[in-house]
């Protein structure tokens, strides 16, 4: 007689539940671009979601708290002139959010408080560097105003999104399109996956390659990774028999079959990852261990509808008190549904082996300084008493005197203080010639 262990984890009954019909959002015409991004970005603000639009691109920007049937006029973020491929919010400004497109270029908008009551044409800062269409976003985790953008020109650009400045460009690289690019937990790597079936490990400041490991998916879709407790890495792919892959570097297993890319969500708190199958009616969540095989199957959340993107909420704007970990806002045809993940505990009490400390707001560096080389640790908060801002949203300066319109042809550190320095002379230089021009044209009408 044999009998089956079950192993041992707080996490084997974790449940995946839809909110009620009123607590959704309705009437939205989610994005019918074919683009393996999540087309959607949430904040204990906010939830945007690019849509459907006429003559360029467009996406959404809705309070949380602005549930129910959306009506067709709804104000739209529409400054692109090309459809929107990806978004992403800021981790230290609630407000501001990254937008990539078709048209080639990132723009970053500044959300009001209440949401929006007009539609949105200008942005805040516009940055141009890549010449073709940018179709992955990341803001950096530690560092305050740096992005990271990638291309279908095979190029990773890492901006100070407050000068306006591509500091590190990296285009010797990748010898293909660039399926993935992600931070590690403290900005101090890159990890990208790339067409060639190849994940790399870079140097952010220096672009170079720390390390790489070919051939981890044999199939020819796209692959996704992120990085995972301990440094390890989480992949995502095809076998050459289309069967889909989740690996951990060595061990491999199959899941099924079905041809929507796999996006992967990793909780460095609980060691949950969270695989969300795009065309997929389902969530698969594996807790990742220092214990072979590694990768252990939790359960899997499944509804009737396939998602077409998927969202994913910061531990700061969970509620605690119901023991929920995570919270995905899953995009339908036509719908934004969120989907709550739950612990079970029987105690009202905070529940302090499921909320460690946790990535908090504040920026630990900021970004010239990150640049030239200083490392951010992540600033932690405690969640025990429900997150509440000690301090203001982290403000967003823009030097409209250093702003560039191309500035990604800069290549490498070229932030000196002295060109940017020289870079406002000449800016003053102008005004002061423009306005006595307009002097002397004012006294000969005289």
């Amino acid at each position: 007689m044999s009998w089956k262990v079950v192993r041992a984890s707080k996490f084997r009954h974790v449940y995946g539940q839809a909110v009620k019909a009123d607590q959704c959002y309705d009437d939205i015409r989610i994005s019918q671009m074919t683009w393996d991004s999540n087309f959607c970005s949430v904040n204990p603000k906010f939830v945007a979601m690019i849509v459907d639009a006429s003559g360029g691109g467009a996406f959404l920007v809705l309070p949380l708290s602005k549930t129910g049937r959306i009506d067709m006029s709804q104000p739209t973020v529409c400054g692109h002139t090309g459809p929107v491929l990806d978004i992403e919010f800021c981790p230290h400004n609630d407000n501001i959010i990254a937008s990539g497109s078709e048209d080639c270029s990132v723009m970053i908008w500044e959300i009001p408080d209440g949401g929006l009551v007009s539609p949105l044409k200008d942005p805040v800062v516009k940055l141009e560097g890549h010449s073709k269409r940018v179709g992955i976003l990341s803001w950096h985790p530690t560092a305050h105003n740096v992005l990271m953008s990638a291309g279908c020109d095979n190029v990773v650009i890492l901006w100070n999104v407050a000068c306006g400045e591509a500091v590190v460009r990296i285009d010797s690289v990748h010898p293909d399109l660039i399926y993935s690019a992600c931070w590690n937990r403290d900005g101090s790597q890159i990890l990208t996956s790339c067409k060639d079936k190849t994940l790399r490990v870079l140097d952010p400041r220096k672009g170079t390659v720390l390390y790489e490991r070919e051939k981890t998916h044999e199939g020819s879709r796209p692959v996704k990774a992120v990085f995972v407790s301990d440094g390890k890495i989480l992949s995502t792919g095809f076998s050459r028999m289309s069967e889909r892959q989740v690996a951990l570097w060595d061990p491999v297993s199959e899941l099924d079959t079905s041809s929507g890319v796999l996006l992967p969500f990793f909780d460095p708190d609980t060691g949950i990852v969270y695989l969300c199958g795009k065309g997929d009616s389902s969530i698969r969540y594996f807790e990742v261990t220092d214990e072979a095989p590694y990768v252990h199957y939790l359960s899997m959340y499944s509804s009737k509808e396939s998602q077409k993107g998927m969202g994913y909420m910061p531990k700061r704007g969970l509620e605690v008190n119901k023991c929920e970990i995570a919270r995905f806002y899953k995009l339908h045809e036509r719908k934004c549904e969120p989907i709550v993940m739950t612990v079970p505990r029987k105690s009202d009490l905070f529940q302090e082996d499921l909320y460690p400390d946790t990535m908090g707001p504040e920026p630990s560096v900021e970004a010239a300084e990150w640049f030239e080389g200083k490392e951010g640790k992540p600033v932690l908060i405690s969640l025990k008493d429900g997150f509440v801002t000690t301090t203001k949203s982290k403000e967003f300066k823009v030097h409209k005197s250093l702003l560039k319109t191309t500035a990604a042809s800069s290549g490498h550190h070229n932030n000196s203080g002295v060109h940017a320095l020289q870079e406002e002379v000449n800016t003053l230089k102008e005004a002061v010639e423009e306005l006595t021009k307009r002097v002397c044209e004012l006294e000969s009408k005289m």
